[in-house]
Protein backbone atom coordinates (compact mmCIF):
# COMPACT_ATOMS: atom_id res chain seq x y z
CA UNK A 1 0.00 0.00 0.00
CA UNK A 2 2.85 2.38 0.79
CA UNK A 3 4.35 1.92 -2.68
CA UNK A 4 0.95 2.31 -4.34
CA UNK A 5 0.17 5.42 -2.27
CA UNK A 6 3.63 6.99 -2.56
CA UNK A 7 2.46 9.55 -5.19
CA UNK A 8 -0.24 10.69 -2.76
CA UNK A 9 2.33 10.97 0.04
CA UNK A 10 4.59 13.04 -2.21
CA UNK A 11 1.73 15.31 -3.30
CA UNK A 12 0.70 15.97 0.31
CA UNK A 13 4.31 16.61 1.35
CA UNK A 14 4.77 19.04 -1.55
CA UNK A 15 1.53 20.87 -0.74
CA UNK A 16 2.52 21.11 2.92
CA UNK A 17 5.92 22.51 1.99
CA UNK A 18 4.19 25.19 -0.11
CA UNK A 19 1.19 26.07 2.10
CA UNK A 20 2.13 25.22 5.69
CA UNK A 21 4.79 26.27 8.17
CA UNK A 22 6.34 23.66 10.43
CA UNK A 23 6.79 19.90 10.30
CA UNK A 24 4.74 17.79 7.90
CA UNK A 25 4.27 14.92 10.36
CA UNK A 26 2.85 14.78 13.84
CA UNK A 27 3.18 11.91 16.29
CA UNK A 28 0.56 11.82 19.03
CA UNK A 29 0.85 9.44 22.01
CA UNK A 30 -1.79 6.71 21.78
CA UNK A 31 -2.36 3.47 23.66
CA UNK A 32 -2.00 0.23 21.76
CA UNK A 33 -2.11 -3.52 22.26
CA UNK A 34 -1.58 -4.50 25.88
CA UNK A 35 -1.47 -0.86 27.04
CA UNK A 36 1.78 0.02 25.29
CA UNK A 37 2.13 3.67 24.31
CA UNK A 38 3.21 4.58 20.78
CA UNK A 39 3.39 7.67 18.57
CA UNK A 40 0.46 7.52 16.15
CA UNK A 41 1.68 9.24 13.00
CA UNK A 42 -0.37 11.70 10.96
CA UNK A 43 0.17 14.47 8.50
CA UNK A 44 -0.01 17.58 10.68
CA UNK A 45 -3.39 19.26 10.27
CA UNK A 46 -3.15 21.76 13.13
CA UNK A 47 -1.13 24.83 13.94
CA UNK A 48 2.20 24.13 15.61
CA UNK A 49 1.16 25.40 19.10
CA UNK A 50 -2.19 23.57 19.08
CA UNK A 51 -1.95 22.23 22.65
CA UNK A 52 -1.51 25.73 24.06
CA UNK A 53 -4.37 27.09 21.93
CA UNK A 54 -6.65 24.25 23.10
CA UNK A 55 -5.91 24.94 26.77
CA UNK A 56 -6.70 28.65 26.32
CA UNK A 57 -9.87 27.93 24.34
CA UNK A 58 -11.25 25.45 26.88
CA UNK A 59 -10.49 27.83 29.74
CA UNK A 60 -12.24 30.78 28.06
CA UNK A 61 -15.11 29.11 26.17
CA UNK A 62 -17.56 27.01 28.28
CA UNK A 63 -19.42 25.72 25.20
CA UNK A 64 -16.18 24.46 23.65
CA UNK A 65 -15.16 22.92 26.99
CA UNK A 66 -18.49 21.03 27.16
CA UNK A 67 -18.14 19.81 23.57
CA UNK A 68 -14.56 18.68 24.21
CA UNK A 69 -15.56 16.89 27.43
CA UNK A 70 -18.38 15.05 25.66
CA UNK A 71 -16.67 14.07 22.39
CA UNK A 72 -12.93 14.83 22.63
CA UNK A 73 -13.43 16.76 19.37
CA UNK A 74 -14.43 20.29 18.35
CA UNK A 75 -16.61 20.77 15.28
CA UNK A 76 -15.19 24.27 14.64
CA UNK A 77 -11.68 23.69 15.90
CA UNK A 78 -9.61 26.89 15.56
CA UNK A 79 -6.39 24.86 15.71
CA UNK A 80 -7.01 23.18 12.34
CA UNK A 81 -5.31 24.90 9.39
CA UNK A 82 -7.13 25.47 6.09
CA UNK A 83 -5.05 22.72 4.43
CA UNK A 84 -5.54 20.57 7.53
CA UNK A 85 -9.31 20.78 6.99
CA UNK A 86 -8.82 19.28 3.54
CA UNK A 87 -6.52 16.57 4.93
CA UNK A 88 -9.05 15.64 7.61
CA UNK A 89 -12.10 15.75 5.35
CA UNK A 90 -10.34 13.42 2.89
CA UNK A 91 -8.74 11.36 5.72
CA UNK A 92 -5.37 11.86 4.01
CA UNK A 93 -4.00 13.02 7.37
CA UNK A 94 -4.08 9.39 8.50
CA UNK A 95 -1.97 7.89 5.69
CA UNK A 96 1.26 7.97 7.76
CA UNK A 97 -0.35 5.45 10.10
CA UNK A 98 0.66 2.85 7.52
CA UNK A 99 4.18 3.25 8.98
CA UNK A 100 2.69 2.39 12.41
CA UNK A 101 1.27 -0.75 10.77
CA UNK A 102 4.72 -1.66 9.42
CA UNK A 103 6.20 -1.20 12.91
CA UNK A 104 3.54 -3.52 14.39
CA UNK A 105 2.00 -0.78 16.57
CA UNK A 106 -1.25 -0.71 14.60
CA UNK A 107 -3.13 -2.90 12.16
CA UNK A 108 -5.09 -1.96 9.06
CA UNK A 109 -8.35 -2.70 10.91
CA UNK A 110 -9.00 -2.36 14.62
CA UNK A 111 -10.36 -0.09 17.32
CA UNK A 112 -9.83 3.65 16.97
CA UNK A 113 -6.40 4.60 18.45
CA UNK A 114 -7.08 6.47 21.70
CA UNK A 115 -5.07 8.56 24.14
CA UNK A 116 -4.46 7.55 27.75
CA UNK A 117 -7.08 10.12 28.86
CA UNK A 118 -9.65 8.66 26.48
CA UNK A 119 -8.93 5.10 27.62
CA UNK A 120 -9.98 6.14 31.13
CA UNK A 121 -13.49 6.75 29.71
CA UNK A 122 -13.67 3.13 28.48
CA UNK A 123 -14.30 1.80 32.01
CA UNK A 124 -14.77 -2.00 31.78
CA UNK A 125 -14.55 -1.92 27.96
CA UNK A 126 -10.86 -1.00 28.43
CA UNK A 127 -10.01 -4.70 28.78
CA UNK A 128 -11.43 -5.42 25.34
CA UNK A 129 -9.77 -2.39 23.73
CA UNK A 130 -6.35 -3.49 25.02
CA UNK A 131 -6.77 -6.93 23.39
CA UNK A 132 -6.51 -5.55 19.85
CA UNK A 133 -4.08 -3.40 17.91
CA UNK A 134 -5.62 -0.03 17.02
CA UNK A 135 -6.52 0.20 13.36
CA UNK A 136 -6.12 2.70 10.56
CA UNK A 137 -9.78 1.92 9.91
CA UNK A 138 -12.41 0.19 11.98
CA UNK A 139 -16.04 -0.06 12.92
CA UNK A 140 -16.16 3.54 14.18
CA UNK A 141 -14.74 4.87 10.91
CA UNK A 142 -17.36 3.05 8.80
CA UNK A 143 -20.27 3.67 11.18
CA UNK A 144 -20.62 7.43 11.22
CA UNK A 145 -17.27 8.63 12.61
CA UNK A 146 -17.77 11.92 14.47
CA UNK A 147 -21.53 11.73 13.91
CA UNK A 148 -21.67 9.10 16.67
CA UNK A 149 -21.58 9.66 20.44
CA UNK A 150 -18.48 8.88 22.44
CA UNK A 151 -20.38 6.09 24.20
CA UNK A 152 -21.16 4.56 20.79
CA UNK A 153 -17.48 4.77 19.80
CA UNK A 154 -16.56 2.76 22.90
CA UNK A 155 -19.30 0.20 22.13
CA UNK A 156 -17.99 -0.19 18.57
CA UNK A 157 -14.41 -0.72 19.77
CA UNK A 158 -15.58 -3.32 22.28
CA UNK A 159 -17.72 -5.07 19.66
CA UNK A 160 -14.76 -5.23 17.28
CA UNK A 161 -12.49 -6.79 19.90
CA UNK A 162 -15.13 -9.33 20.95
CA UNK A 163 -16.15 -10.37 17.43
CA UNK A 164 -12.91 -10.10 15.48
CA UNK A 165 -12.74 -12.21 12.33
CA UNK A 166 -10.76 -12.17 9.11
CA UNK A 167 -13.92 -11.75 7.03
CA UNK A 168 -15.11 -9.01 9.38
CA UNK A 169 -11.87 -7.12 8.67
CA UNK A 170 -12.35 -7.58 4.92
CA UNK A 171 -15.89 -6.21 5.26
CA UNK A 172 -14.64 -3.15 7.17
CA UNK A 173 -11.92 -2.51 4.56
CA UNK A 174 -14.51 -2.67 1.78
CA UNK A 175 -16.85 -0.34 3.70
CA UNK A 176 -13.99 2.12 4.32
CA UNK A 177 -13.81 3.21 0.67
CA UNK A 178 -17.42 4.50 0.51
CA UNK A 179 -17.02 6.06 3.99
CA UNK A 180 -13.94 7.96 2.81
CA UNK A 181 -15.59 9.07 -0.40
CA UNK A 182 -18.64 10.40 1.42
CA UNK A 183 -16.46 12.05 4.10
CA UNK A 184 -19.53 11.96 6.34
CA UNK A 185 -18.58 12.55 9.96
CA UNK A 186 -15.05 13.68 9.14
CA UNK A 187 -13.93 16.44 11.51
Amino acid sequence: MLVFLSPVFLAVLLAMAIFERGPAFYGHARIGLGGHSFKCLKFRSMIVNSDEVLRELLASNPAAAREWAATRKLRNDPRVTWFGKFLRKSSLDELPQLFNVLKGEMSLVGPRPVTADELERYDLARVHYLRARPGVTGLWQVTGRSNTSYKRRVELDKAYALRWSFFGDISIILRTVPALLSSSGAV
